[in-house]
């Protein structure tokens, strides 16, 4: 049996192969375009590499064109966390002496000692993995959006309170183009307080309003003219600047996260797993999308739920030693899946008469709090998950949460 290791680097990379023994068979370093992957198959392949028997590769990223091209066929791909590869790189020296080759050398004895322990790179499809790429760009868009909102909103505290004032009874606030239009056309509060009525009134139709335009249209003058602190006017319009800067990238993030939105919503009902995950309380378009993007379609991927639920940070962790023993929630998970599961639990509350009475019977019998409540809400909603996919049938309320009978007379 051959083992691969390989050190990945921006430019270059090392490759290491160890037989059974761990002894160091070959070694090579390649660069990083279709002329080094070349060879490192080639290298592969003259060690006895083939469709039949393929060679298994330990590397320390999931991502790129280098393990695109090592996932062809049945190789099966490992992505080893740098944290556990720098642990395993104490057994073989206590100098703490670090190379590039000694590195690929470690990973590829990672495989050959406990390969058994680490997981390969799942066997998704093409369309799981182009879902998984829109749905994570589309929730790294919501929150930069989010971010560069919060950077917004601190800055109009600092000397444009009117503004946070006005905005305050719509929904999503800054995010709105109403807000963008009105912080357009005023930078600063002592230009929002010369606007008319008109002026406001053809802001609210540029930004699409066409309801209560002018009754919002009066709120705003009088918000806009009421007394507030200023700041000087050479700061005050310094600070008018450093707003619109901001303003351009809030509009640009809130484009580029509707734009991927609408590239999920096309693209999710595409997926024949689709249906299950809709029907499920709780998951629409988007949230189905990214729980499908971090679970993936590989049915092999988890053995039982339980798999499932750790990697989600559904289920806690037990730490025993001797007399002691805690039960604690799970750090190292999926973050993309765990945040998801939150959002997919509070939704259900509402969405399932089932989920409810799971909830309120963690809250008021176990005395959980709301989020440890929320999160065992998820453990259990990720547990009938995994088995209407792998028996491909759709969510029923009836059999997911059974009514208990009520006690003979």
């Amino acid at each position: 049996m051959i083992y691969c290791g390989i050190d990945w680097a921006e430019r270059t990379h090392d490759v290491a192969l160890v037989d059974d023994t761990g002894q160091l068979i070959a070694k090579r370093h390649i660069t990083d375009d279709a002329a080094g992957y070349k060879i490192l198959l080639d290298l592969l392949a003259e060690h006895g590499d083939s469709e039949e028997n393929p060679i298994p590769v330990a590397i320390e990223t999931a991502r790129g064109l280098l393990v695109t091209i090592l996932r062809t066929g049945k190789r099966k791909v490992f992505a080893i966390n740098p944290m556990a590869a720098a642990r395993y790189r104490d057994r073989h020296s206590v100098s703490r002496k670090k190379s590039d080759p000694g590195d690929a050398l470690v990973l590829a004895n990672i495989l050959r000692t406990d390969m058994h322990a680490h997981r390969p790179l799942p066997q998704d499809s093409d369309p799981a993995r182009a879902l998984a790429v829109l749905a994570r760009a589309q929730q790294d868009a919501t929150w930069n959006r989010q971010q560069i909102s919060n950077q917004l909103r601190s800055l109009l505290r600092e000397y444009y309170p009117a503004a946070l004032a006005a905005v305050e009874p719509w929904k999503n606030g800054l995010c709105r183009s109403e807000a963008h239009e009105l912080l357009r056309l005023a930078p600063t509060p002592t230009q929002a307080a010369r606007l008319t009525r008109t002026q406001l009134q053809a802001a609210l139709k540029r930004a699409g309003r066409k309801r209560a335009i002018a009754a919002d249209a009066d709120r705003l003058r009088e918000v806009f003219r009421a007394d507030y602190a200023h700041q000087p006017p050479l700061v005050e319009d310094a600070l008018g600047k450093q707003m619109l800067a901001l303003l351009m990238q809030l509009e640009a993030a809130s484009k580029a996260a509707d734009d991927l939105a609408q590239a999920v919503e096309d693209a999710f009902p595409q997926h024949p797993d689709a249906e299950i995950y809709l029907s499920f309380p709780g998951l629409g378009v988007q949230l189905g999308a990214r729980v499908l993007a971090e679970i993936g379609d590989d049915r092999t991927r988890f053995v039982t739920a339980r798999g499932l639920k750790a990697y989600a940070g559904a289920s806690p962790v037990t730490r025993a030693s001797g007399k002691k023993s805690s039960i604690t929630r799970r750090w190292v998970k999926n973050d993309r899946l765990n945040h998801a599961g939150y959002l997919w639990a509070f939704s259900s509350i509402t969405a399932s008469p089932g989920a409810k009475a799971h909830y309120r019977r963690r809250r008021d019998d176990h005395g959980d709090w709301h989020a440890a409540a929320q999160r065992n809400l998820f453990n259990r909603m990720l547990r009938q998950l995994y088995h209407c996919l792998q028996h491909r049938k759709l969510f029923e309320e009836q059999t997911a949460f059974p009514a208990q009978l009520a006690p003979a007379a």
